[in-house]
């Protein structure tokens, strides 16, 4: 039956992505029966839970319906559905959302005044100024500027250029913890995902050169204060992941450097290594503003035209009102110095919990951006006690392919007084947990 269908996959989420694969090629068409979750089960040699997990997700997202005794059938109309978080109790400290404390961001102002244009913008979609402005940008950090764009935020241009350069079915690698929405997105587009493992340091070299070996087409990873385990690329990781890279020249590296302005790293890219095949995006939702829908594209001639050839049946590009904003931003020194003071604190706010949890003999990973990852046995048991004690944090499990279980938490608007107050109860909670399991 698996074989029939071309179901796959040694865990829920690469099974669930192979159905949705199949369900996105047309090989699962509305109304067709998947195996029983014991029989799925036997043939991929893996636990009943395993599948009945997949079968689960797969619900979650509409893709399939239960039917009672009908069993487990594709939708009359499938859909993929991204997870949201959960409403965040009232009266509860919420560092759970990943997002920058308002009170570093500067005040949007929007042009006074923008005249009419005739016909539209798609005869020149790039504001110049802004143009110059992303140049500079990228050639600060030593990426190269031949070929730059623009698009409506990171995800945006990461689902184009994925979309554009693999088919349905086709495998991305990714990194694993990693950017939860990034993992809903590849199976959102019939891809599969290959993870690979990251420590403080970024991608493993050995995990990317395993996942390339198994087929992947692209790759999509963070340089830098990458999330949720705040790695960063060093300079001997970077050589190493390069020349994984080189054995591969038609795999597409794709870099998210989303926190650029404010991770506490230095840049450190794949994307100035090059490679034949490579994309950097760059935003500024984390050090300019959440409502700024923008993302800076520098990438390689191909993908620039495989970008912009999608963008131009689609949105045609992105408003000028939004890109004489940013433009506008960029260019005010105030601004500079609020964003230069919010990447101090962000450091040093970070680096206050790390360093409170040592202090309780809790390991603790985060050496760049705005989260601080914390392992620990049982997730849900650690967020619960937590919880009780007015904190309310983000399990890991939607962060997670393979990787061992983890607590996220959103450093960003955390004081060092609250930090201390914070290490003491996550050593209660992490106490709590380990006599319910012995150890």
């Amino acid at each position: 039956m698996a074989e029939q269908y071309g179901i796959a996959g040694g865990t829920a989420r690469e099974i669930s992505a192979s159905v949705e694969s199949r369900v996105s090629d047309g090989t699962l068409r509305p109304g067709a029966s998947l195996p029983p979750v014991r029989r799925l089960a036997e043939e991929l040699g893996v636990s009943a839970g395993t599948v009945a997990a997949a079968y689960k997700e797969l619900r979650g997202r509409g893709v399939v319906v239960t039917l009672g005794r009908g069993g487990t059938v594709v939708a009359s109309a499938p859909v993929v559905t991204s997870r949201r978080p959960p409403k965040v109790p009232e009266g509860l400290r919420d560092l759970a959302g990943g997002h920058p404390d308002p009170a570093c961001l500067p005040v949007l102002t929007p042009p006074a005044s923008v005249g009419p244009v005739s016909g539209s913008h798609r005869a020149a979609p790039r504001f110049a100024v802004l143009e110059d402005a992303v140049r500079a940008w990228f050639a600060r950090d030593g990426v190269p500027t031949g070929s730059v764009t623009f698009a409506h935020g990171a995800l945006d241009c990461i689902a184009r250029l994925l979309s554009t350069e693999l088919k349905p079915g086709d495998a991305v690698a990714v990194e694993d913890p990693g950017f939860h929405h990034l993992l809903d997105l590849v199976p959102a587009l019939g891809l599969r995902m290959l993870p690979v493992t990251v420590d403080d340091d970024g991608l493993r070299p050995e995990g990317l050169r395993t996942a390339l070996r198994a087929g992947a087409r692209a790759l999509v990873c963070s340089p830098r204060g990458q999330s949720p385990l705040g790695a960063r690329f060093t300079p001997a990781r970077r050589d190493e992941l390069l020349a994984v890279l080189r054995d591969f020249p038609d795999v597409l590296v794709v870099e998210d450097d989303h926190n650029a302005e404010i991770a506490g790293a230095d840049a450190v890219t794949l994307a100035s290594g090059g490679l034949p095949r490579w994309a950097q995006v760059r935003t500024v939702s984390k050090h300019l503003g959440i409502d700024l829908r923008w993302a800076a594209l520098a990438c390689d001639p191909a993908t620039l035209a495989r970008h912009d050839g999608r963008m131009l049946l689609t949105s045609g590009w992105v408003s000028h009102i939004l890109q004489v904003t940013v433009a506008d931003l960029l260019a005010d020194p105030a601004v500079t110095r609020l964003v230069a003071d919010a990447s101090r604190t962000y450091t040093t706010r970070r680096d206050a919990l790390r360093a409170a949890l040592e202090e309780h003999g809790i390991a603790s990973h985060g050496a760049s951006g705005l989260n601080v990852w914390v392992p620990v046995r049982d997730e849900s048991a650690v967020v619960n006690a937590l919880r009780t004690r007015g904190w309310w944090t983000a399990a890991g499990t939607r962060f997670r392919i393979a990787s061992p279980p983890g607590v996220r938490v959103t450093t960003a608007t955390l004081t060092p007084e609250e930090s201390t107050l914070l290490a003491a109860d996550f050593a209660d909670a992490l106490a709590e947990s380990q006599a319910v399991y012995g150890g």
